[in-house]
């Protein structure tokens, strides 16, 4: 361990440096995805909101509905639907529509890319986590495929089978 030296004179010690606001803190998470889809690829995005949106995030008013996002071909650009966040009482008449669509930030390459996924038949791009990445908030966007009844149905089974498994091996490495 190193020495500080000792301030002399009028000298101030120096402060200790601020931690980083880096944090990955989760805002909301969509359970039924993995249960309804067969994720392809994912992508970190960025959303453009309105300051009484953020507020109501931190706040925790937000729910999936049935949120995913489409390209508008006009503009080129991916706007996100159904996310309802939860109007800011504070904010009065500056405040914003809950269900309005919200655009999202990615890189140019990978807008173009998605694109020629999405014309792809029964792909589709819906959110799986909403969280906060310092002070900017992110979404994870899966490209999806649907899954049937019978997909869902095995998915179920091999997770009890591994869960009986493992339920196994841990009651004979007690019993020793």
């Amino acid at each position: 361990m190193a020495k500080q030296a000792k301030p002399t004179g009028n000298q101030k010690p120096k402060p200790a440096a601020a931690p980083a606001k880096t944090g990955i803190r989760e805002i909301l998470y969509n359970k039924k995805l993995r249960h309804d889809f067969t994720i392809l690829d994912r992508y970190e995005a960025g959303l453009v909101l309105m300051g009484s949106e953020a507020k109501s995030l931190r706040a925790g008013d937000v729910q999936w509905g049935d949120a995913h996002a489409r390209f508008d071909e006009r503009v080129h650009e991916l706007f996100l639907f159904g996310l309802h966040i939860g109007e800011y009482r504070q904010a009065g008449t500056f405040g914003h529509q809950p269900l309005q669509p919200r655009k999202l930030l990615l890189h140019k390459r990978e807008l173009e890319k998605l694109h020629g996924k999405m014309s792809a038949k029964g792909l589709t791009l819906i959110p799986e986590k909403l969280f906060w990445k310092g002070p900017w908030v992110k979404l994870d966007l899966c490209l999806c495929s649907g899954k049937d009844k019978e997909d869902q149905r095995r998915d179920l089974v091999a997770r009890a089978q591994k869960r009986d498994v493992e339920r196994e091996l841990a009651r004979r490495s007690k019993g020793r």
